[in-house]
């Protein structure tokens, strides 16, 4: 009689889970306080006018402009960045759009001009275009569309905890930092809010592996199964052509619209 010594090939659903659980701590915390660090950067223009337009001399026009200047380069440069984030993989390029973002929000303290205002403003949006739709092209890479929704919810988390913490730390700071090294209270703002987005950049190297075959921290049993589920998912997925029109006008799309307009 013979007795098998080897672990058998498919993991049990309960052993699954656990294996989507460890990637789940992995990933989502760090992620969702990227996140949390993308939104700071993009709202604290608003807190910052209270003392910036006067310091500056910018109208209500002037700065209106430069504020909205942040979406040109947003939208224009979205889908190319995604296109690189294919091709170079999510580890680099999702650091390279946190260490630039960072850099830029914290270069808007040396601004003194409506143009250097524009200019950087432009060039944020630029440099932070990317990394929502890239993140969440990211997680397809390790999560099937049936475990999807949650992981995605749980990442999510990041923009209501950016409004909740962004005014009272914005204030505090312009508050108790103002004139502090000769510097004024939204010049500190952009410095220590830009800051940990270049340090959360350059962690996502050692954090944030480019796909399931990179984690160090999974088995290969682990790896093989987070394969399977995978390309079970893949294979359900394939379908037909769709036009653009198809994807405009499906109601789904509209109501995800309409619920995220709000945050713009």
């Amino acid at each position: 009689m013979t007795v098998a010594t080897t672990r058998p090939a498919v993991l049990a659903d309960k052993d699954t889970a656990a294996i989507y659980r460890k990637i789940t701590w992995k990933l989502i915390p760090f992620l969702c306080l990227c996140y949390l660090a993308a939104y700071l950067d993009r709202i604290n223009i608003g807190l910052a006018k209270l003392q910036m337009a006067s310091d500056l001399s910018l109208s209500e026009t002037a700065f209106g402009l430069g504020a909205g200047l942040f979406f040109v380069g947003y939208i224009l440069f979205e889908v190319p960045s995604n296109l690189i984030l294919q091709r170079v993989g999510a580890k680099i390029w999702i650091a390279r759009i946190m260490i630039t973002w960072g850099l830029l929000s914290t270069a808007t303290l040396l601004v003194q001009t409506p143009m250097q205002f524009y200019i950087v403003r432009f060039l944020l949006g630029a440099a932070e275009a990317g990394f929502l739709p890239g993140v969440l092209f990211y997680l397809t890479k390790w999560f099937p569309s049936w475990r999807r929704s949650r992981i995605i919810a749980l990442f999510m988390i990041g923009l209501p905890l950016s409004s909740l913490i962004g005014g009272p730390l914005s204030g505090w700071i312009m508050g108790n930092f103002h004139e502090v090294y000769g510097l004024r209270g939204w010049q500190w703002l952009f410095l220590l809010e830009g800051i940990p987005s270049v340090l959360l950049g350059v962690m996502t190297f050692w954090l944030l592996p480019n796909s399931v075959e990179s984690a160090s921290w999974l088995s290969e049993d682990e790896k093989q199964a987070v394969k399977r589920e995978l390309a079970t998912d893949e294979g359900e997925a394939k379908g037909g052509k769709h036009r653009l029109r198809d994807g405009l006008l499906n109601i789904r799309v509209v109501m995800l619209g309409g619920s995220t307009f709000p945050f713009c």
